[in-house]
């Protein structure tokens, strides 16, 4: 049997409200009643009460004074102020003594219970709530995975799963099922991108459709273009690897601030800075991009991440291509430092017709995770994850920065180059020397895998893909795998389990929010 919940109520009339209590008791809590505030305070001080009921006015000490008395004590217990005045002073003093909640005489039983209930037993009622729904549609969920789906039925998928993710509590049973559920549709999803993926690049040149999702390249084309012909500034922000369930915690605390409205596009394979970002800042695929600018993607064989020093130039031409003349401002942000000038300087963003930014913190985070055991013993799993991205956000300056230019008149538009996903299934790979180091996919002459486990690429510029003598196949990897070469195989088979990763094929890598945002003002 679970403790009952206790309650203390201070009040000089308490005689009269016996039947109130009776009716509290009934439902299993237990009531201690006191008749004046100091009587209050030292029964906090000395008992163990789980919420406070506080007459305001009660002689020698009123309500608002014990308030403070008691919140001195212990500020986190809960106390709800009942009062025969509606008085606004009476109420701001109340509220700013931080009450949780504030009800007006006469109040009857089923009033306090009520409160009483929300209070104390809100959040259990609201997770047995979740889990209840979650059951529920899990059958539904279960049988649109055995159907044909296409870009836009995965994407509610994925919605789907990530809000019963998000409102779920402790229950361990049922968020296992959750887990299951996930690793099902991934699976499904990994054969689905399999199939259609090809087409999707043949279809290149042709409206996005039913068909067919946004891909990396036609995000600026798509959602950032048509901004400027209104002639008004536009912030063009790239949050590199945020997922949708990190989106969605942003959201939280920009929606005050902001009018949103949200779309989706598909990054390109494999889902990995180089090749999705460039992408977004050149509007071409990887195989375009490497036959416009030979150079710097020869340049950047050797390191990856060379090959994003060139985003602004690829950004101008992009526009040139379309015929637009527009002032630009580039601004890539890595470390605080880079940030907290950026944020102190945000209002030079709208001295440009086209600002972009890159913000490389939440990709920082990541990899973090994989390498440092108290990140990695801090977020252990999915949900600890996305509240520590919530909780860097909260305090960034970032967020900071999109307040003061929520007070201007601007366009924004927030959107990311790829997700990560949480590996934790390794699969041995074969390759020469000349194999590329990633985890999540890899290129070479000589590559072997397991292909249920992996995308085979034999013919790269049907996926888009430059092809050269070095980089005559590419494989992908499906759901949460990452590849293991059988040398020392258990060795980084254990180093490299449970890291986030990115450039395989998982929704949480693929389904990417774009964001088009307006100060309420």
């Amino acid at each position: 049997m679970p403790t009952p919940q206790r309650i203390l109520w201070a009040d000089d009339q308490i005689d009269l409200l016996r039947p109130h209590i009776l009716f509290l008791e009934s439902k299993g809590y237990l009531v201690q009643s006191v008749t004046n505030g100091y009587d209050a305070i030292e029964q906090v001080r000395t008992g163990n009460f789980d919420l406070v009921l506080l007459d305001e006015q009660m002689p020698g000490m009123g309500g608002l004074e014990a308030l403070s008395g008691i919140k001195d004590l212990y500020s986190d217990i809960p106390v709800v102020m009942i009062t025969k005045s509606e008085e606004e002073r009476i109420m701001e003093e109340a509220l700013g003594g931080k009450i949780s909640d504030y009800l007006t005489k006469p109040v009857n039983p089923s009033q306090v219970l009520l409160t009483c209930k929300r209070i104390l037993d809100g959040r259990r009622i609201e997770n047995e709530a979740a889990s209840q729904n979650y059951l529920q549609s899990f059958g539904q969920l279960t049988s649109s995975l055995m159907n044909p789906l296409d870009h836009g039925d995965w994407v509610s998928i994925y919605e789907k799963l990530l809000r019963h993710d998000l409102d779920l509590g402790d229950d361990e049973g049922v968020r296992q099922v959750l887990d299951d559920q996930y690793q099902e549709a991934n699976r499904a999803f990994s054969k689905y991108v399999e199939n259609v993926y090809p087409s999707w690049i043949a279809n290149v040149g042709k409206p996005p459709n039913r068909e067919r999702p946004v891909l990396s390249h036609e995000v600026i084309p798509r959602w950032v273009l048509p901004q400027l012909e209104k002639k008004k500034p536009v912030i063009f922000f790239v949050i590199d690897c945020m997922r949708l369930d990190q989106w969605l915690e942003f959201e939280k605390l920009l929606a005050p601030l902001f009018s949103m409205e949200r779309g989706y596009h598909y990054s390109i394979l494999p889902t990995a800075t180089p090749y999705s970002r460039n992408s977004i800042f050149s509007g071409l695929l990887p195989k375009d991009l490497a036959s416009t600018y030979p150079r710097i993607w020869a340049d950047g064989e050797d390191d990856e991440h060379s090959r994003n020093r060139n985003e602004e130039e690829f950004l101008g031409d992009l526009l040139k291509r379309k015929h637009l003349n527009a002032r630009i401002r580039y601004d890539k942000l890595i470390g605080s430092k880079d940030g907290r000038e950026f944020q102190n300087n945000v209002h030079d963003l709208l001295q440009a017709d086209l600002s972009a930014v890159v913000v490389n913190f939440v990709d920082i985070l990541a990899h973090s995770r994989s390498d440092s055991a108290v990140l990695k013993e801090i977020a252990p799993d999915e949900r600890a994850y996305r509240a520590l991205t919530r909780t860097w956000f909260e305090h960034s300056w970032l967020y900071q920065a999109f307040q003061q230019l929520a007070k201007t008149d601007c366009t924004i538009v927030i959107t990311t180059d790829h997700g990560a996903i949480r590996s934790l299934r390794g699969t041995k790979v074969i390759g020469d020397r000349e194999t590329s180091t990633a985890l999540r996919y890899k290129y070479g002459r000589n590559i072997k895998c397991d292909d249920r486990h992996a995308i085979f690429v034999r013919n790269p510029e049907e996926y888009g893909l430059p092809s050269d003598h070095r980089s005559t196949n590419f494989i992908i990897a499906k759901e949460d795998y990452y590849f293991v070469y059988p040398t020392n195989y258990h060795q980084y088979l254990n180093k490299y389990r449970d890291t986030m990763q990115h450039g395989g094929v998982s929704m949480e890598e693929m389904i990417l929010p774009v964001i088009t945002m307006k100060p309420k003002r």
